[in-house]
């Protein structure tokens, strides 16, 4: 399964990297494949430990944040391994025909 997932801290003023940095820091650290960008953060696993993983980054953030969005969506697809390069491979390859 695949989960991408936004986790924005509410009530700490319009910079938040550093506490959205405190939600990356615990994906990274969980040795699940991974991936940032501008807007989201996804990664790959088994249901539970991907959604431990949620649990925690949304954690990290609400220890320090009044109130804590977050938006997730799950491509759960059972047997499918290393979707977060597969799929993008796919894409591009399409581009390049």
């Amino acid at each position: 399964m695949i989960v991408a997932f936004s986790v924005t801290p509410l009530g700490v003023g319009e910079e938040v990297g550093e506490y959205v940095a405190d939600a990356v820091r615990v994906v990274r650290e969980s040795g699940l494949p991974n991936r940032t960008d501008a807007m989201f953060t996804s990664i790959e696993g088994e249901w539970d430990e991907v959604m431990d993983v949620v649990k925690r980054a949304v954690a990290a953030v609400e220890a320090r944040a009044p109130r804590v969005s977050l938006v997730l969506k799950a491509d759960v697809r059972p047997g499918v391994t290393d979707g977060l390069t597969s799929k993008v491979e796919t894409v591009e390859r399409h581009l390049g025909a």
